[in-house]
Formats: structure tokens, C-alpha cells, sequence
């Protein structure tokens, strides 16, 4: 794996072009600047994942910190870019369809990496279709904190659908979390978890097993990025925040990991360019 690090965190990378690695890496989850794990140096390992603490997760769960770019709307379902189940993702390469008609990778992108004392960059060109793509994934780390920035410019012909959403997974507390979320963010009634007057969620249970969790849309106050508050269990928390305010954001949990998820979708014009970041804040360990 691929190493950013310094006195108190060290960050550990997939490496797209590792083949020992490529076992992590399927279709659902961008290849470069994938973030498997950060370890604090008193701590341990600060991030979990759905089948935690798993080695070898399936490649659609994952760990870490992962990010995604869809080839299907999260609303409508339709796709995107794929006729068939044919064509490209954004920052995992060429798929066609199984006999289920779901994608699989056949020609991953190629990536260029560049490594800074503090930052790693990784930079891929894709076309295919009319479409065509420029992204750059770049990773910086100072102090305890960690940021992860996206660029992408349509270099093709035809508008981009450029729909994107962050998966972090977060470490639960003998299975339960908090989050404090935005002022005015609301949530329907459901069975999974509860948001109180101040807008903190809590888990209304503890899930029991890989299988056992619930998904649920939050609906946070429009025109304003995204501010949270995790609890852990060995830190004194993680502030997880965006620098745009999201198009949708689900939540989801299960018995081992909790994930809060903001989407940006949009198509960019040809010649346009877009750029965003992430934002992690992990707070000291716990005495």
C-alpha cells in the first residue's frame, strides 16, 4: 500500500496499480486515492468498514474512506454513461455486464501518481462514447488532519453526468454512535435512529451482525455545506465536513460501521470543470 505519514497519524492507501491490491478495487469505488485506513499512533486503527474486522472485505463493502463516482442516478436509476452495461466509470475504467447484467471491470484507468512529503496525487484521463474525462485525486495530511480533494474537467464532446458521493466509514462504540449534524436538519420517523432537538442522531438500537442496519435519507438545511460531529471510541471525536452543500445524503449503519454519505450531482458542460473536498478532523486520543 501506498503511505502518507507523521508524527500522530499514518494514512495507507490502495494502489491502483498493485495487482497483490486489486482484490479490493471492483467497480463501485474510485481506484485512486482510496483510502483503506488511518492509524493513530497511540489510537490504532481509527476507521472500520461493513464486515469489520474482515481482512479481505468484498470489494463492494470496502473500508476506509472510500469515494465513488455512480454509473447509475441514485434517484431514478437510470444509467448514466453505459449502453448495455458498457462503457466507463469515472476513475475505475472500462465495464461491461455479467450474465446478471451488473458491471464488472474489464480495462482498469491508468494512474499517475505523484508523492509529496505530505500529499498524494493521482491523476487519470478517460474516453469513451462522446464522453471524456479528466480527474485529479489529491490527499493532503496535516497534523490530525485530512483532506481530500476532487477535480474533474469534461474534455468530451458531450455534457458529464458527474454524479459523486463520499462513504466514509466511521468505528461505532460496542455498536451505537452520535452524530451532531447541521441545525435544521430533519429525518422521517424510521427504525434505525433517532434526531433530537439538537439535531444529534443516535442509533434507537444496536444492530446485530453484518446484515442487520438501516439506510435513511437525512434532509439537511438547503445552500450550506455539510458540518459533523462523530463520536468514537478512541478519540475525543472526528469533525467530517464538505466544501459544497450536498444534493442528497443518506445515512447508513450496520453492526459494525456507520456511514453518513454526501452526494454532489451534476452534468458538466464540455470544457467545464468542477472541484471539491472533504474534510476530516480527528480529535486526540481518549486518555
Amino acid at each position: 500500500m501506498l503511505t502518507l505519514a507523521n508524527a500522530e497519524l499514518s494514512v495507507a492507501f490502495l494502489d491502483p496499480a498493485a495487482p497483490d491490491e486489486q482484490r479490493h478495487q471492483g467497480v463501485r469505488y474510485c481506484h485512486g486515492g482510496y483510502i483503506w485506513q488511518v492509524t493513530d499512533a497511540r489510537a490504532g486503527p481509527l476507521l472500520r468498514g461493513p464486515q469489520w474486522p474482515e481482512s479481505n472485505p468484498t470489494p463492494h463493502n470496502g473500508q476506509g474512506l472510500p469515494e465513488s463516482f455512480r454509473h447509475r442516478d441514485i434517484r431514478s436509476q437510470r444509467p448514466l454513461m453505459l449502453r448495455d452495461g458498457r462503457g466507463w466509470i469515472i476513475g475505475i475504467g472500462e465495464v461491461a455486464p455479467d450474465p446478471a447484467g451488473q458491471p464488472v471491470l474489464t480495462r482498469p484507468c491508468a494512474w499517475a501518481i505523484t508523492a509529496e512529503p505530505t500529499a498524494y496525487e493521482f491523476r487519470t484521463a478517460q474516453a469513451g462514447d462522446g464522453y471524456a474525462a479528466h480527474l485529479t485525486r489529491r490527499v493532503t495530511l496535516a497534523g490530525r488532519t485530512l483532506v481530500s480533494s476532487s477535480r474533474v474537467t469534461n474534455s468530451g464532446d458531450r455534457p458529464l453526468p458527474l454524479h459523486w458521493f463520499a462513504h466514509p466509514f466511521f468505528a461505532l462504540t460496542d455498536r451505537l454512535l452520535t452524530c451532531d449534524l447541521p441545525a435544521g436538519t430533519t429525518l422521517a420517523e424510521n427504525p434505525g435512529y433517532a434526531l433530537d432537538a439538537h439535531a444529534r442522531l443516535s442509533f434507537k438500537r444496536r444492530f446485530e451482525g453484518e446484515h442487520d442496519g438501516h439506510h435513511e435519507l437525512l434532509l439537511l438545511p438547503p445552500a450550506q455545506p455539510l458540518r459533523a460531529r462523530l463520536s468514537h471510541p478512541r478519540l475525543a471525536g472526528i469533525d467530517f465536513t464538505t466544501d459544497f452543500a450536498p444534493d442528497h445524503c443518506p445515512v447508513w449503519g450496520n453492526a459494525n460501521t456507520w456511514s453518513i454519505e454526501p452526494f454532489l450531482m451534476t452534468d458538466l458542460a464540455p470544457g467545464a470543470t468542477r472541484a471539491w473536498s472533504l474534510r476530516y478532523d480527528f480529535g486526540p486520543p481518549r486518555s
